[in-house]
């Protein structure tokens, strides 16, 4: 390394120093308060994604609110109470006969009195009615259904969720990790570029060379360094990209991935039935949650029986003579009464109307029960394509060691060639191409085995069994 890397090193080196000491008051610092560890492995990455994500506690709040609808279906066996109060200062007419419901007419009760329309007296009404249904054909059993059914999908669906944050933030991990691997892999070849440029601008220096060949190497070893700042930009877009999982700023992360690098995963035990996978749980759910609103939906046509007592109190400011008390006569209840009573409803013709309903949640209940096969088909494919791409990735793994040998080999040879006036700098230049690409797929050749294996795991609906493997 030349003095001017050197320089250029240290200046970098006392930035970062003064960056990391310098205090910050900025919201994406902020964050910072609860730091990942010293070096952050995957295990790590995953539980962190998982308490602090806000997509999972999105669905945990789902839960919370569908379970909470089970206590709200539980309430209607309980009895219902109205009760009620008014005053009121109006004229003490009335006129028999018949009036038909409505809502703008004020309803009056009590005998026709002859008297002044001017006049007016107070009135006061009061009462509680307590309404119990002592038995009702099974129509709260079956709400009570529907609301378990939607707990059951809430609670699936948190699994679920789980399951595509951890996995997310494994292949985000994944990714940073991998492009760690390609900056450490474009700068090595920045270096070696640096040290051939050298030695060529040497012999042009010389004359033992044409110009041409010191033009040639300086524009390899620019195209290097492009390919490196590339690389460092793709790094830090990764970082923050992990970041936003694991709630904390992208400046703080440093990956513990040296295991991952070295070695490779061995297999996962056997697989459980696709059928437990959350996402099919939660599709089961729902189609056992519309099959309860039909449930609900054909014990709705029953007669509804509703025992019901009353207590009431009234008052007037109107004798029956006619006469009108004045002052505060009429304000207070002063007649009470009682009752006891049996209340028998049965809405017979919307049998027509409930008919056309059941069509509408047979049709319902038929497309979940479709959305489910559908899932379940998709749930396959996908445990397949994983188990594919991991064969794939272990016998890439197994090949690439053999890659990169040839391809160093490959690179000495050339240059060995090239300072012996056998080779020229084009030849060099695509020997070092070779090397390369041979560097980089060796170097995430293993990572690309444990993304696999984490999606495998995802496929089949427990990540469990791949943590394992991390903590072997």
């Amino acid at each position: 390394m030349n003095s001017s890397n050197t320089i250029s090193t240290l200046t970098r080196l006392a930035i970062m120093v003064l960056a990391s000491c310098t205090p910050s008051v900025s919201s994406a610092q902020a964050t910072t308060a609860q730091l990942p560890p010293t070096r952050l492995t995957l295990a790590q990455a995953i539980a962190m994604a998982d308490a602090h994500y806000p997509q999972i506690r999105v669905a945990l709040e789902q839960e919370i609110a569908a379970r909470a609808e089970i206590s709200v279906a539980r309430t209607a066996y309980l009895p219902h109470a109205d009760m009620l109060w008014q005053t009121n200062l109006a004229t003490a007419n009335n006129v028999y006969g018949l009036l038909l419901p409505q809502g703008v007419i004020p309803p009056i009760s009590g005998p026709v009195l002859s008297a002044d329309n001017t006049r007016s007296a107070w009135s006061s009404a009061g009462g509680t009615l307590l309404s119990w249904q002592p038995f009702d054909f099974g129509l709260r059993r079956a709400q009570v259904n529907v609301a378990r059914e939607g707990a059951l999908a809430a609670t699936a669906g948190v699994n679920f969720t789980r399951l595509e944050v951890e996995f997310a933030a494994a292949n985000a991990y994944f990714d940073l990790a991998t492009a760690r691997q390609l900056v450490a892999t474009a700068q090595a070849n920045v270096d070696r570029l640096e040290v051939f440029s050298r030695s060529v601008h040497v012999l042009v220096d010389n004359q033992l060379r044409a110009g041409a060949d010191a033009a040639q190497a300086d524009a390899q070893l620019a195209l290097a360094r492009t390919q490196s700042v590339q690389a460092q930009t793709n790094a830090q877009v990764r970082a923050a990209i992990l970041a936003e999982f694991l709630g904390v700023a992208s400046s703080v992360i440093d990956l513990d991935d040296s295991k991952l690098a070295r070695s490779a995963p061995s297999d996962l035990p056997d697989a459980s039935v696709i059928t437990d996978h959350p996402q099919a749980r939660q599709q089961a759910a729902l189609v056992s949650q519309q099959q309860a609103e039909f449930s609900a939906l054909a014990h709705s046509y029953a007669p509804q029986f509703n025992t019901q007592a009353a207590l009431s109190g009234r008052g007037a400011g109107t004798a029956l003579n006619g006469d009108f008390p004045g002052g505060t006569s009429g304000l207070a209840p002063d007649t009470l009464n009682w009752a006891i009573g049996v209340q028998v409803t049965f809405p017979a013709f919307d049998i027509f109307a409930l008919r056309e309903r059941e069509k509408v949640q047979q049709a319902n209940v038929r497309a979940e029960q479709a959305r489910y096969e559908q899932t379940l088909d998709d749930l396959s494919a996908q445990v397949q394509q994983a188990e594919a791409q991991l064969v794939g990735a272990r016998q890439i793994a197994q090949n690439t060691p053999i890659e990169l040998a040839a391809a160093r080999e490959s690179e000495t040879q050339q240059r060995t060639r090239f300072q012996s006036g056998l080779a020229t700098v084009v030849d060099v230049a695509a020997a070092e191409n070779v090397l390369v690409q041979a560097e980089t797929d060796d170097a995430v050749a293993r990572l690309n085995t444990w993304r696999s294996l984490a999606a495998l795991a995802a496929a089949r609906g427990d990540l469990t069994p791949f943590l394992a493997q991390l903590a072997k």
